[in-house]
C-alpha cells in the first residue's frame, strides 16, 4: 500500500493559496512536491504541444547535461518521433505510461535506439491536459534505470491524481497559445497552414505522401502490419514502398533513413 505524505501535501497546497498567478518554475515545482508526497520519480519535465510545432519546455528538473538530451535534442527533431507527441496532438487527456502508448515496433526502432535509450529511463508516465487553443500539456514523471519502473499501486495513485492535476494545469497555465504565436514570430516561420516541417523534409526528397506517411509510421516504430492497418493497405504494399524509399533516397538501413530525416528537418 502506498502511503502518501499528508504534511507534505498540505505544504504543497498552503505554498499555493492566495496566489494568483505563478511563474513557470513555480507551478512546475509545485507539481513536483504534490507528487511527490504519493510516488517516488527521479525527474519531472513539462512541454507543451500544439499541432506539428516545436513544444514548448515549460519545466524541468534536470541538470545541463541531462538537458541537452531530454529538451535541447528532442525539440531540435526527435519528438516528430515520439508516442507522447502524437498523443497530445490527438488530444487525449489522462494518465499513461509511455509503453502503453508505443507503437508495436517502438523498442527495437531506430528513434529508439538512437535517441531514447540515451534518457536511461526504465519508465516515463505522463499527465496529458488539454487547455485552450488546441494546446495539450504534458507533465513527464520519470524513473531511471536504478529506480526501475513505477509498480501498479503507485500508477494508481497517479491515476487518481488526474482529476486535481487537470485542475491545477488548467488554472495556472490557461493561456499557452500566445506564447506558441510568439516563438512562430521569432523564428519567421508561417503555421498557418498543414504544411509542416515535416510535410517540406519529405517533399525536399521527393517522396510521394503515401511514401512520407509509410516511411514516417516506420521511423516511429510502426510494423510493416501496423502500418498496414493504419493505412488501410497490404502488408506487402507497404514493404514495397518501403524498399522504393530505400532505392529514391540511396539507403539500405533504418538507421541511415533517420539521419537523412533528421538532418532535412534541419
Amino acid at each position: 500500500m502506498v502511503r502518501v505524505d499528508v504534511e507534505r501535501l498540505l505544504d504543497a497546497f498552503t505554498a499555493m493559496i492566495g496566489r494568483p498567478g505563478l511563474s513557470d518554475r513555480e507551478i512546475g515545482e509545485a507539481f513536483g512536491r504534490m507528487m511527490g508526497t504519493i510516488v517516488h520519480f527521479d525527474d519531472i519535465v513539462v512541454f507543451a504541444y500544439r499541432g506539428e510545432q516545436r513544444p514548448i519546455d515549460l519545466y524541468s528538473t534536470f541538470g545541463p547535461q541531462d538537458h541537452i538530451v531530454f529538451v535541447t535534442l528532442y525539440q531540435a527533431g526527435p519528438f516528430l518521433l515520439d508516442p507522447f507527441y502524437h498523443t497530445a496532438r490527438e488530444r487525449r487527456s489522462g494518465v499513461f505510461r509511455m509503453r502503453e502508448l508505443a507503437p508495436d515496433r517502438f523498442f527495437s526502432s531506430e528513434y529508439y535506439r538512437t535517441y531514447y535509450v540515451k534518457t536511461g529511463l526504465a519508465e516515463e508516465v505522463g499527465f496529458f491536459v488539454t487547455v485552450a487553443d488546441d494546446v495539450t500539456i504534458v507533465l513527464s514523471l520519470m524513473r531511471r534505470e536504478r529506480s526501475g519502473p513505477f509498480p501498479e499501486s503507485e500508477l494508481s495513485c497517479l491515476r487518481k491524481a488526474e482529476e486535481l492535476v487537470g485542475k491545477f494545469v488548467s488554472h495556472y497555465w490557461p493561456d499557452l497559445g500566445s506564447r506558441f504565436k510568439t516563438s512562430d514570430a521569432k523564428r519567421g516561420r508561417d503555421r498557418s497552414s498543414r504544411s509542416s516541417v515535416t510535410d517540406t523534409a519529405w517533399s525536399n526528397l521527393r517522396l510521394t505522401a503515401r511514401e512520407a506517411a509509410i516511411v514516417e509510421l516506420v521511423l516511429q516504430g510502426h510494423s510493416s502490419e501496423s502500418i498496414g492497418l493504419r493505412l488501410g493497405i497490404t502488408t506487402g504494399t507497404v514493404k514495397v514502398h518501403r524498399r522504393n524509399v530505400y532505392r529514391k533516397l540511396g539507403i539500405s538501413s533504418q538507421t541511415q533513413l533517420l539521419s537523412v530525416y533528421l538532418n532535412n528537418l534541419a
